[in-house]
């Protein structure tokens, strides 16, 4: 097949991966407790924890997932890392990452029961675990996606080939995890994002020279929108029965308008990223919830060497983070205008890529590919783990355990967790109609506005009680999920109404409107409850916070 690796490709691909899971098998020698392995010992400096949060964020899910959704709605993708990352990284980086290492919490749920109660801690810590969870098995699969466009296994059937790769992402994966901590983690991150990002201006560069410049390959996109939309209003108008909106959306179509180039798409797109979706849903709340309350990016600020250094580490992150969606989501649209007739958009970039690249680079680039996989895949199992061994197994089963304990618990947690992923994967392999990007979004539209919800409340105003949050957050939670069950064709066409969304996969709607009705519902049973004690609340509220700190001062 075009794009299979050859020798030289193999040589620099076993010499990458050996060479990282060596440092990261070093590394992880120093793991003694459960401080160790769970927050490198409090002793991490800045600019590896802003690598590493870079490194981790573009991992497989992202090169492969935005790659795709590039391929099919265009640049619009790029504003989840222009809008959606860069304005909460600052405003993190300067209320609440502070705030959380100053607490000296080993976890987000950990935080929550310091402020509200126990109920609030389990809620949040189950949502966060199956998320992490699910997408464990969503990163595996990426990984083998990305080794099908470039790999063969032709003896296997196609099926087989997905599952072999997957076990076999899922083999290097777990040597690398079981032996290293969050310092492995974070260490090895720096070498990935180097590369990682070297290895995609690489994809841009030659996809973009392959055409001769900026200039004709927007021609090209141009003219391949215009067949794919002439291939969709033939398709509609011999569709039985005949959906007369989309049809005369797609007739109305401005032909020298180019979709795929837009950052800002109208209200009326049929893409997921309308613009109020992505100023509101994505700007206000999935994006805050997300930098703010992921334990995977958190964790890493809380085990900076000082309150310093994990406000630069997220400063330096988001620096950083101008940078991916050239590297990430342009891609997609080469790869749109070089192949318009993919079947599946999340093999634009695996396509691309063994187009492009000469032999030896590609082993390089997958190479890089599957250490930035690697990187967030750790990532995910030790803050699994840390939820795990923190949140259930010490907080209601054995608190008074050693260190050395906390760190065995660790460790087994980890490979329960993955061959938890390992199913997950598989099963995430027969899932047809959306991309992984969007699973991704979906699985965390669910709760990360009432997430964000409980956490504004919590930490910005002192009238929020334990029995609001959880009121509050349960209830947003379940409204996500309606929503997501009422839009679906089958839920909407039983019961006889129309679909809540117009656009496809609306996520970003879901997340605004859990966020407002938990918002509601907290206010409204907090003002109906009794106050917490102010010494429960001393130091854990913002303002009461600061004055507790010029006090001391």
């Amino acid at each position: 097949m075009p794009g299979q690796l050859a020798g030289l490709d193999f040589v620099v691909l076993v010499a990458y991966l050996g060479g990282t899971l060596l440092l990261g098998l070093f590394l992880g020698r120093g793991m003694h407790t459960g401080k160790d392995y769970f927050l490198a010992g409090r002793n991490l400096p800045w600019w590896v924890i802003g690598m590493s949060l870079v490194a981790s964020d573009i991992g497989g899910t992202d090169i492969i997932g935005v790659g795709g959704a590039a391929y099919s709605y265009g640049m619009a993708v790029g504003n989840f890392e222009w809008i959606g990352c860069i304005p909460a990284m600052l405003i993190g980086a300067f209320v609440f990452i502070p705030f959380f290492w100053r607490s000296g919490v080993y976890t987000i749920p950990e935080f929550m029961e310091r402020r509200y109660n126990a109920a609030v801690r389990a809620a949040l810590a189950v949502c966060w675990l199956g998320f992490m969870a699910c997408n464990l098995g969503i990163m595996l699969f990426a990984s083998a996606k990305m080794m099908n466009g470039m790999l063969g296994l032709e003896f296997l059937a196609a099926d087989y080939q997905t599952l072999a790769y997957i076990l076999l992402t899922a083999a290097l994966v777990g040597v690398y995890t079981y032996a290293g901590g969050l310092a492995a983690v974070v260490y090895t991150d720096t070498i990935q994002c180097v590369v990682m990002i070297g290895g995609c201006l690489l994809v841009v560069v030659m996809g973009i020279n392959e055409f001769g410049g900026l200039g004709p390959l927007r021609d090209a996109v141009r003219e391949n929108e215009a067949q794919v939309r002439q291939a969709q209003i033939a398709e509609l108008e011999a569709a039985d029965p005949i959906d007369e909106r989309e049809l005369q959306h797609l007739k109305n179509a401005d032909p020298d308008h180019i979709e795929h180039t837009e950052l800002i798409l109208p209200v009326d797109t049929r893409s997921p990223f309308p613009w109020p979706g992505i100023l509101i849903g994505l700007a206000m709340v999935l994006s805050p919830a997300y930098w703010f309350g992921n334990q995977a990016i958190v964790q890493r600020s809380l085990g900076a060497k000082s309150e310093f250094q994990a406000k630069a580490s997220y400063v330096s992150g988001a620096l950083l983070k101008n940078l991916i969606p050239i590297i990430i989501a342009v891609p997609g649209v080469i790869a749109f205008a070089k192949f318009p007739e993919l079947k599946d958009a999340d093999t634009a970039f695996p396509t691309l890529v063994a187009h492009l690249l000469p032999s030896g680079l590609r082993g390089l680039f997958l190479a890089a590919f599957l250490a930035a996989l690697m990187s967030s895949v750790d990532s995910y199992l030790n803050s699994a783990a840390t939820i795990i061994t923190n949140d259930f197994y010490m907080r209601f089963y054995k608190p008074d355990i050693s260190d050395e304990h906390v760190l065995s618990v660790g460790r087994v947690a980890t490979i329960v967790l993955l061959i938890w992923a390992i199913g997950f994967a598989t099963a995430v392999s027969f899932m047809e109609g959306s991309g992984i990007y969007t699973i991704f979004q979906t699985l965390m539209a669910f709760f990360q506005g009432p997430a964000l919800a409980i956490l504004l409340c919590g930490v910005l105003w002192r009238r929020a009680t334990g029995i609001g949050a959880f009121v509050g957050f349960v209830t947003g939670v379940a409204f996500s999920v309606t929503l997501f069950a009422l839009n679906q064709q089958a839920v909407y066409t039983a019961l006889g109404i129309e679909p809540l969304f117009q656009i496809a996969d609306p996520f970003l709607y879901f997340s605004v409107w859990a966020f407002l009705v938990s918002l509601t519902v907290i206010i409204i049973v907090s003002l109906c409850t009794k106050p917490e004690p102010d010494e429960k609340i001393a130091g854990l509220v913002y303002h009461r916070h600061l004055r507790a700190a010029e006090k001391k001062d």
